[in-house]
């Protein structure tokens, strides 16, 4: 990814609130894009038990932790403007280097997010509140590229039904300091999806499963970071949640554990393919 470079940046008071624009309807057509040469450390792997389980919030509270450089992409959802969280637990499974043969890796990833804006670009894109990684592959991220990732035991448990295209269960498990979680989720009687606040199903979709860069505050520095990534659209199906507990929100004071019994949406999908532009970018200072 390549450094991005500044422009005169609105003042916060005259930024123009999401809210206060008509909603557009968001299309695949304008977001799906080729996937760019790879080359270096870039690398391939495939996402499985990929999963979004996302949360409407006040955005008072989110904005405490977002960077004035990014707007929230919030929904108007029963007449009050909310911002938009996710957890994105998955198995990263022949997780190689794109350009060069190299062994395969395999580990377990939680990402917790939100929906921001970036004021510079326009670009629709994820704030990263933080990352939980089992594998011994964590210095790399976490030290190296100062990352906000944490070290973390996850433990799948899911079963498709004979189709191999819709869960039965889903169980996840993770032991790790201030980010522990117990997720169960289904596709069993799946009620028809709504998605409240946006004007259709595609838009929420694209929203929800296609921003293509990723920013994070850097650990020890306080630079911000940004990575980006590429994938076709996914094929998430609507799923329904049984139990959570994401203990990272509610010390984050974003969603109680109550709030999480109580999604905005789930999504799944059994596997996909990812690539990812490796190393990050260090931006320059505000």
């Amino acid at each position: 990814m390549q450094h991005v470079t500044r422009g005169p940046e609105p003042a916060e008071q005259n930024a123009l609130p999401v809210t206060d624009r008509p909603w557009q309807r968001l299309r695949f057509a304008d977001h799906l894009v080729p996937r760019p040469p790879v080359s270096g450390i870039n690398v391939r792997c495939r996402l499985e038990h990929f999963a979004i389980v996302s949360y409407a919030v006040d955005p008072a509270q989110l904005r405490r932790l977002i960077p004035p450089r990014f707007m929230l992409d919030t929904l108007m959802i029963d007449g009050r403007e909310r911002g938009l969280v996710s957890a994105v637990p998955f198995r990263n499974v022949d997780f190689t280097l794109a350009a060069y043969p190299c062994p395969y890796l395999r580990m377990g990833q939680t990402d917790y997010r939100a929906y921001i804006i970036d004021r510079l670009t326009g670009e629709r894109a994820v704030w990263f509140f933080g990352t939980t990684l089992d594998s011994w592959a964590l210095p790399i991220p976490r030290h190296v590229w100062q990352q906000p990732w944490h070290r973390g035991r996850l433990r799948f448990d899911c079963a498709l039904d004979p189709s191999a295209s819709r869960y039965e269960h889903y169980r996840l498990h993770t032991a790790a300091p201030e980010a522990s979680v117990e997720l169960s989720l289904t596709q069993r009687d799946v009620p028809p999806p709504t998605y409240p606040g946006f004007p259709d199903e595609e838009t929420a979709l694209v929203y929800l499963t296609h921003p293509l860069v990723g920013f994070f505050h850097r650990r020890r520095d306080g630079h911000l970071g940004a990575y980006r990534v590429w994938h076709d659209q996914l094929k998430v199906t609507p799923g329904r949640l049984l139990n959570a507990r994401f203990d990272f929100f509610a010390r984050l004071g974003l969603v109680s554990l109550a709030e999480q019994q109580h999604p905005h949406s789930v999504l799944m999908q059994p596997i996909n393919d990812f690539t990812v532009f490796l190393p990050p970018t260090r931006l320059e200072p505000e």
